[in-house]
């Protein structure tokens, strides 16, 4: 589940290198664009047979470089809070925070794309366009996450979906979309709460 919680908080390639190489690029100028975002999405999981186990509703809010909030709102609370160093994930009905390396926890997952900038994090995913969408894929074998579609409507993020390895697909459709106020900034400065477990899993070097 934390797996699948950073992913959110995310068929065989029939292109050529240079065409990935050209759908890649076009992907970072769209981004490029979007230096910040915030938006109310509706989430609705499928299983492998196409089968609704859950549907949400929340808030989401991005900003380069590498800073990413996410607020499920119904049907059970959680929290996802990137302040571009440090992730944390807040279970208000188990009252846990998990802290974890932003770089560990999100390069994992295509989602990384839409917060990241540099060369080494896209170099990790292979990305084709389809339409007005992109389909993002890691490189990796063992990512946990199959497949990320992020779409646009005239260059504004509007929908994406998370493809996970065991079938299941969560899709988000976003509304309300506008670039973040001065006072949005501080959703990515987590407070902890009062009286909470909490479960350190940054990597200290000495």
């Amino acid at each position: 589940m934390k797996k699948l919680l950073c992913a959110v908080l995310l068929s065989p390639l029939l292109y050529s290198n240079a065409v990935l190489a050209d759908d890649a690029t076009q992907l970072r100028e769209t981004l490029n664009g979007t230096e910040s975002l915030k938006a109310d999405f509706k989430q609705t999981v499928t299983d492998i047979n196409k089968k609704v186990i859950q549907t949400g509703a929340g808030v989401f809010a991005l900003a380069h470089p590498n800073q990413f909030y996410w607020h499920l709102t119904a049907p059970d609370e959680s929290q996802i809070v990137a302040d571009g160093k440090d992730l944390w994930i807040y279970n208000p009905f188990a009252e846990e925070v998990v802290i974890m390396d932003f770089a560990e926890a999100i390069n994992a997952s295509p989602i990384a794309l839409l917060v990241h900038r540099d060369d080494a994090t896209w170099s990790q995913y292979s990305v084709t366009k389809k339409q007005d969408c992109y389909e993002i894929k890691p490189k990796a074998t063992d990512a946990g996450i199959s497949s990320v579609n992020v779409c646009f409507d005239k260059g504004i993020l509007n929908k994406f979906n998370v493809l996970d390895d065991k079938g299941n697909l969560s899709q988000f459709d976003l509304s309300n979309q506008h670039s973040i106020s001065a006072a949005d900034k501080a959703l990515f400065k987590f407070v902890l709460p009062e009286n909470v477990d909490v479960d350190d899993q940054r990597i200290r070097t000495r």
